[in-house]
């Protein structure tokens, strides 16, 4: 069946593409007193989620958050934090703690005075595709939620029991497996924030709600190299021209044609890291005529050039150490 035609769930789409890849994760074994910096990851989100007592997370402009255990807290733009178990305790730098490397991405941190225990599986990933990114920048500096008071608490919970036994007793493919968890973890504390928060109601959040833009919007990110026109967006939806241009550009905040052009760059961006093939190829695949014509759009929109890119992408997935 033509996309035109499919059945659409774009919020559902875009969480979909909300995959992560790990850059590094740690159980962290503390006991009171202990205060724990944790420096900013340029480009990742980051996630605490805490299996034994409970400790304080604070965060440079959101109010702390006491959490407890089974409780779940996104930092999604990276940023620098704290983790403690009472205001006022003087915190060690992340990487200056006491640690056990069980692999080139998975360590055991050890911290504390010897009192009340606390811990916690704490980690730093990266999101891949260009809506991931997309709608990680629109969330809050932070999300916390119980995970015992949502409607799906008891699968949560068993989701949240299996991670800390992976992270407790490091098998082969552990780290696979956490990171396949945690997207769960992280898709619905998203979820969670988008239907309670008023925050996510408008925008492109919005617009992914709304009947006919957010099918627009569906079409453009299942099929980026297609020859989309605000003539060809509007007659997928079954609007005027007119009456579609002025609605998108009032709830997604750009033109249709501005925001096709930039998912197909993003789109591209993601394709140069994966994959060896020419930028010739790769601009005839995004339906340019030449490898000119693509270089420089790319340029425009991404703000370098693609083979420097390319070579960005090559350099940080050969040395994941950089970002730390």
């Amino acid at each position: 069946m033509d996309d035109l035609w499919r059945p659409v769930d774009p919020l559902g789409e875009a969480l979909h593409f909300v995959r992560m890849s790990g850059v590094y994760y740690s159980r962290s074994e503390f006991t009171a007193p202990w205060a724990l910096a944790l420096p900013p990851f340029k480009g990742c989100m980051m996630f605490h989620v805490v299996t034994l007592g409970e400790c304080w997370l604070e965060v440079e402009g959101a109010d702390a958050q006491l959490l407890r255990r089974g409780e779940l807290a996104l930092v999604p733009h990276g940023i620098g934090h704290r983790l403690v178990s009472e205001a006022g305790v003087p915190a060690a730098a992340l990487f200056d703690v006491r640690r056990e490397l069980v692999s080139d991405r998975y360590e055991i941190l050890r911290l504390g005075g010897g009192g009340t225990p606390t811990t916690a599986i704490c980690g730093v990933v990266r999101f891949d595709h260009p809506a991931a990114h997309h709608l990680v920048k629109l969330l809050p500096t932070l999300i916390s939620i119980d995970v015992a008071r949502l409607p799906e608490a008891e699968w949560l919970q068993s989701t949240l029991r299996v991670i800390a036994a992976e992270a407790r007793e490091p098998r082969a493919g552990g780290e696979t497996v956490i990171t396949r968890l945690a997207d769960i973890l992280v898709i619905q504390a998203i979820r969670h924030w988008i239907a309670g928060d008023p925050a996510a109601q408008t925008g492109w959040l919005g617009a992914l709600r709304d009947d006919k833009i957010g099918r627009a919007i569906a079409l453009i990110h299942r099929d980026p190299t297609r020859h989309w026109t605000v003539a060809s967006l509007a007659g997928a939806v079954s609007m005027s021209r007119s009456a579609f241009a002025a609605r998108f550009t009032d709830m997604v905040g750009e033109p249709a044609m501005h925001y096709a052009t930039r998912w197909k760059m993003h789109t591209a961006e993601m394709w140069l890291a994966r994959s060896p093939a020419p930028l010739a190829e790769l601009a005839k695949r995004l339906g340019y005529a030449s490898e000119g014509a693509f270089s420089r759009a790319f340029k425009r929109v991404v703000g370098v050039s693609p083979g420097a890119a390319r070579r960005r992408a090559r350099a940080a997935a050969s040395n994941p150490e950089e970002i730390r």
